[in-house]
């Protein structure tokens, strides 16, 4: 993925891929910035990233807030947080941060939104096979709402970690 903007602290980038690919794999929220008629709206969702494609899935109601803002401007800013917590005797924090800007589209294709939903049980559920049962069949398919992030361009900053 292309980096958006260098950061005025260099040494606080994360430049380590594997760091990168770790926390779009492992954190469960993000966080999406929206715009409509220039009023924001920020929302905290959980989603699965999808590495082929470069893209995050969110499952999402039919209708709400959240979409008629991305029905007017599919252009999304985003951030994923792991935060370590406060850095006592250090006067620091420990996180580790990614910064994404991205489109959002809503998902018609049915077979693309069986994997996604695959992808979010697997990710979520303990046991998922029996959820994959009861939760993806074809009616489910039809109603369920899935938008997909497609990423654009990602920058990772970190502090509190040792080099």
């Amino acid at each position: 993925m292309k980096e958006y903007h260098s950061l005025r602290r260099n040494e606080k980038t994360i430049k380590d891929e594997k760091i990168i690919s770790e926390m779009l794999k492992d954190q469960p929220y993000l966080t999406m910035a929206l715009s409509n008629d220039n009023n924001p709206y920020l929302v905290t969702l959980n989603y699965v990233y999808e590495a082929e494609n470069e893209v995050f899935y969110i499952h999402c109601a039919n209708s709400g807030k959240k979409n008629d803002y991305l029905n007017n401007n599919s252009n999304v800013w985003g951030q994923i947080m792991d935060d370590r917590g406060y850095l006592n005797g250090e006067c620091d924090y420990k996180y580790r941060t990614l910064h994404f800007r991205g489109n959002f589209q809503f998902i018609e294709n049915l077979k693309e939104k069986r994997r996604a939903l695959e992808l979010m049980i697997d990710k979520f559920e303990k046991e998922p096979e029996p959820v994959r049962v009861k939760f993806i069949n074809e009616k489910a398919l039809k109603s369920v709402n899935i938008g997909r992030i497609q990423i654009e361009t990602i920058t990772g900053k970190q502090g509190g970690f040792k080099n």
